[in-house]
Formats: structure tokens, sequence, C-alpha cells
């Protein structure tokens, strides 16, 4: 198959488009990003302002990283915290996880249905005719970047996703790709437990990019060989361009690359021709047009290589000729018709009402998939906020003003305050704190749910991180949401069937989604918040009065965070009332007052972060006005610890 043929596909024939250059792509990538998916891109890197100094994504951190040494990562059934979680459903973050994971267990109930029909195009049946996006498929051979990977390929407004290496080629057909990505991986191609794909992929019947692992595995599948060399190649390394191939359109001829390997190719196969090569690598880039094959030993999705994303967009937009469709605007529309279909279809099956139920918890994602699915139902859509007095400063009012007033849903705001406090009060061990707050909240969940009556559908904010992790090789025998059955409240014989409307979509995409439904700002782009809220960052016992201490702290850490221009430039920052008081002076008196601690960090996802290197005047600014605007407290300190060894929250 040459490039200049025309594809077919089950379904599809689309002829070939030409690589779009890298200087005109580049003001294309910018304008499109803002226009569709949020005005940024996704990285949340540190800026400049942070005194030059920029923290490393999780991509960047991984400079002393090979690809078999992967990122601290917590245990399947354990948050991150290191508490019993679902089963089913990995707890990754401190955010509407939590709240989402104390929900599970409230509804005694036989494990929910999850449907299909949340993938992106999918529509129910008797839901209109949507275009499907075009989709390219990563398959993940175990790279820690196999994520980033996918992201990447959004971030050129085309649909992909991730799947595990051994997937079936029929499964692979069903989802009828444009195109695949093989990701990287520690294995060796030669090793007799190596992972490998379902022979299919082969055919030349789809465009494949092998990377690092993934071009090795292409090479040695296809009849050449690979093998180890004296020199690896791990960090920087320099690529040269040998051969005219439709990968490397409109790039110099070298390019700095970043290289992760021990293995390399030292003999094609039959039909291979070489592209690239370094110093020590003599095939970094090959091709087999007739099939549409084309492997690189580099990594393109990182940063540390600067052609990268014109390669993947050289591969998705030009050789597989994919459509830049996937937006905010074309996600909510077929997402709503679907989800608008089903509830609607199970309604008249059943004869219910199609009610819909949500918890909110103040956090973003279940704030979006709450409004994308009033935007499909309505009033069948009925949300629970349950306020137990540990949010941070404005945040209830500013949940009850957008939904109930701006957006005119159904919401049920409980006030359980003083529920809360009485249950936590003496209590200092952090675990025995979430423990009692998640218990304190199915208990509310509970009472105001059978209020309702019949529950039809539960709406849950699951991102695709999750389900990356749900359906990883080890963890294909855990899918199902486990329910406790010890606790009352609803009917035993109760049955549910999940919406998850942003299961497909990573965090970034969440956010853009929001604002396209028309979220405020400060709502859609909040911070991280972990789910027993203020509660774990008091060291200690819960108290109003530390509670407000601790608020108004926080309040003005995130103020003068935002008057620098540093809010979307840090993963989280926040402050922590610790146990200790120190000796002070303040007019002419001696204080014996709370320290206050303050913690910003810079990270990609939440699983390793950096400490944020603040400006020292902007924390000279946080410091002055907490020892003067916050009574009892006369001294404020800075978290400089990494993650690991710390963890982002001290509790």
């Amino acid at each position: 198959m040459t490039n200049a043929m025309v594809r077919t596909q089950p379904s599809r024939v689309r002829a070939h488009r030409p690589p779009i250059a890298p200087a005109t792509a580049a003001g294309i990538r910018a304008s499109q990003w803002q226009r569709s998916w949020g005005g940024t891109r996704p990285e949340r890197s540190a800026s400049a302002r942070l005194d030059g100094n920029v923290a490393p994504t999780r991509a960047r951190r991984s400079s002393a990283l090979a690809d078999h040494e992967r990122p601290l990562r917590p245990k399947r059934g354990t948050t991150v915290h290191g508490a019993p979680a679902n089963a089913g459903h990995r707890v990754l973050a401190p955010d509407d996880a939590e709240v989402e994971a104390y929900l599970e267990v409230a509804l005694d109930a036989p494990p929910p249905e999850r449907s299909a029909q949340d993938r992106p195009g999918a529509g129910a049946p008797g839901s209109p005719q949507v275009i499907e996006p075009d989709t390219v498929i990563v398959l993940d051979f175990g790279s820690q970047f196999a994520q980033l990977i996918a992201r990447r390929v959004r971030e050129l407004h085309v649909y992909s996703e991730l799947l595990p290496h051994d997937t079936p080629w029929a499964e692979i057909e069903r989802r009828r790709p444009t195109a695949i990505i093989l990701s990287g991986g520690p294995s060796s191609v030669y090793d007799d437990d190596a992972p490998r794909p379902d022979p299919g992929i082969w055919s030349g019947r789809i465009p494949v990019l092998g990377i690092c692992y993934g071009a090795q595995l292409m090479a040695r599948e296809l009849g050449g060989d690979v093998l180890p060399v004296a020199r690896r190649e791990y960090g920087p390394a320099t690529v040269t361009i040998t051969a005219d191939d439709s990968l490397f359109t409109g790039l110099e001829r070298q390019q700095p690359v970043w290289m992760s390997h021990g293995d390399s190719i030292t003999r094609l196969p039959a039909g291979f021709r070489a592209t690239a090569q370094t110093d020590s690598t003599p095939y970094a880039g090959l091709v087999d047009p007739e099939r549409g094959l084309y492997g690189i030993q580099f990594h393109p999705e990182v940063a540390h290589t600067p052609c990268g994303r014109d390669v993947l967009r050289n591969f998705v937009l030009g050789i597989a000729g994919a459509r830049a469709t996937w937006t905010p605007a074309s996600f909510i529309e077929s997402t709503v018709a679907a989800i608008k279909a089903r509830v609607e279809a199970h309604a008249r099956g059943t004869g219910s009402d199609g009610k819909v139920i949500c918890a909110l918890s103040g956090g973003v994602d279940s704030a979006v998939a709450a409004a994308l699915v009033h935007r499909a139902v309505g009033d069948r859509l009925t949300c629970i906020y349950v306020d137990h007095g540990l949010m941070r400063k404005r945040e209830s009012e500013l949940l009850r003003v957008t939904f109930e007033q701006n957006l005119g849903m159904r919401l049920v705001m409980v006030d359980a305050r003083q529920r809360f406090l009485a249950r936590l009060a003496g209590v200092e061990d952090p675990e025995e704190k979430r423990r009692i707050i998640g218990d304190a909240f199915i208990r509310v969940f509970e009472e105001e749910a059978a209020r309702i009556g019949r529950i039809d559908f539960l709406t849950q904010g699951t991102l695709y991180p999750d389900v990356i992790e749900s359906t990883a090789p080890e963890t294909k025998a855990a899918q199902k949401i486990k329910t406790h059955h010890n606790v009352g409240g609803l009917p035993a014989d109760l049955r549910f069937q999940l919406i998850e409307p942003l299961r497909y979509l990573f965090k970034d995409e969440v956010r853009a989604v929001g604002l396209e439904l028309g979220l405020p700002e400060v709502m859609v782009n909040r911070q991280p918040f972990p789910g027993p809220g203020l509660a774990i960052r008091i060291i200690g016992e819960v108290t109003a009065e530390r509670l407000d201490t601790l608020r108004e702290a926080d309040w003005i850490v995130i103020d003068e965070i935002k008057a620098a221009g540093l809010y979307r430039s840090v993963w989280q920052s926040f402050a922590i009332l610790t146990p200790v008081r120190s000796v002070g002076v303040m007019g002419d008196g001696r204080t014996y007052a709370n320290v206050v601690a303050i913690r910003a960090v810079t990270s990609e996802d939440g699983m390793t972060a950096d400490w944020a290197k603040l400006p020292y005047d902007v924390l000279g600014k946080i410091s002055s006005r907490i020892v003067n605007e916050v009574p009892g407290v006369n001294r404020v300190v800075y978290d400089i610890s990494s993650k690991p060894p710390a963890t982002i929250e001290w509790e």
C-alpha cells in the first residue's frame, strides 16, 4: 500500500491526505486548541514565572528512568492513602473519586450495569444518527508514556483509545480505527514471555506506527532481528533523517530526540527500508510504505523530543488521513444524544420514570458529569450535595448558585455540618477521620436517596485513567463495582445502571467540556481537592474553630497564587493547620499561636509531584497576610518535599 493509494476500511473509503508542514501546523494547533479544547495545552507544568525553574512533568521526571522503571502507583484495591477501595473502581486521586467510593458503598444493591454506549459516538438504539469520530488505537505494551501518547493524539483533535496489547484483532476492527500506534514497553522482544499483539495488525489494512519497543516488535515479528546492544541509549540523542519518509515531512535533517532503550534493531525485515539513525542506532526509523508500517526508536510523545508532535501529526493527519473533528462541542452533542435515547428507552421498556441520581462533591468531575446528564434528561436528574462543613471558603455557595440558579437543576443540598463535626469530635487519626467521614456520607446519602424513590440510573464522574487501569491485563478480572450489603437504606432488590459520560475523557478534556457547557471557570479549573475536605488538612482534632482558621488561611494562599498568575501552573496549592504552636512577638506582646504550613506542587497527573518553586515575594505576601489576617496564627512555613517520598496531602 503506497501513500498515494486510496485506503479502504470497513464502511469507509478515504483518500490519502498530505502531511501538514510544522511551520503551518504550529499556528493551526495553537488557534484550534484555544477554540476547542479550552485555550491552553493539557500539560500542567510550571511556568517561567516560577523563578525560571520549570518543575518536571511526569514525562520530564523520567530523565533518569528507563522504560522498565515504572513510576510508583498505589496498590490496586487501596486508595492513595492506603484505605480499602472498591475492587472495580480504583481511586487514583483525592478528588471526586473518594466521594464516588462512598457513594458506591451507600447503594446497597447488586453490581450496577455499565453501558458501552458511554463510548463517544456509540448511540443507544433509536438515538439520532451521530457521526462517529475517527479513532486512533494505542496498544499499551507497558510503557510509562502510554497514556501520554493517547493524549498527544487527542491534542490533534483526533479521538484515541488506549487498549491492552493483546486486544484481539476482531475487537480492534470493531472500533474501525483510522490508525494504530504501538507504545514502548519494559520487555525485550526476544524474550519468550514478551508481550505481542494480534498478528492481524500487520495486515497492511490500517497504518501502524511502532514506538521504541513497538518498532522493535514490528521488526522482529515480520522477520528482522533485534538484539541487546553494548551502548544503550537512555536520554537525549540526535537523530539524523537519512531518507524521504512521510513521517518526517517538514522536519530538519537532524533532530534532538529522547531515547530509552537497551535493545536495537540489527536487521530490517523484507520490504522495509531505513529512514533515520543515531550514532548508536542504525535503524532509528524504518518504513514499509506498501503496508503502511512505520517505526521509530525514539519517543515522540515526550517533551524532550521537540519534533515529536510534528511526527505524530504527520502520521495521524497525513499518513492515516484522520479527520480533526474531536472537540468539546462534538463530544457534548454525541454524548447528550446517547444519554437521552438510553434513558428514554429504559423508561419505555420498564414503565419507570427514568430517574437519574448524581452525588455532587464540589469537584469538577461530578459537576461536568451532572451538567451533561442534565442537558440530556432535564428534571429526571436529581443531584445531591452533602455539605459536611469541610469545604473551602465559599465553595458550597458557588455550587448552589451554579447548579440551582444558573443551570436550573434539581438540587438537594443537605446541611450535615453539625452531624459530621459531632462524629469527628476528639478524633486525631487520619484514617479514622476518613472512615468516619465516609460512613457519615453514606448514611446521609441513603436517607436522601430513599426520599427520591426508585432510581434507574446513577451518574458518576469516572475518567479515562480509571478505565485504563481497570482494563489493564492484571486487573481484567476485577471490573465490577463492589457494593456492601451490610448497610441499610435502599430496597434490597434495587437495580440501577451507571451513566459515566466522562468515561473516555482525560482530566483536561473534562475541564474543556465543562467550560463549553457553561460551568464557571472558577469551578472547572479548580485544583484537586480531597473527598474528606479540610479534615485531612487539619493535623489533629477537627473543630469548628480550627476549620475557620484553616479556611481563612487557605483562602489567602489561593488568592495570592491567583494574583501572581500562577494558579494554572501548579497542580495543587493549599494550607495545612499543623498541631504545632510557636512563640512569636506581635506588637509589644509575646504570642504562642498556631503554625500554618503551605503546600504547592507541580505535577502532570498527581501520581508524582515536585514542590513548586514559588517566587519569594509571593511566599512573603502569603505569610504576611496569614499572620496579620488570620487570628491565632503567628508563623508560616513552606513544604519543599516531593512525591515520592512524601505524598501531596499531609494526611
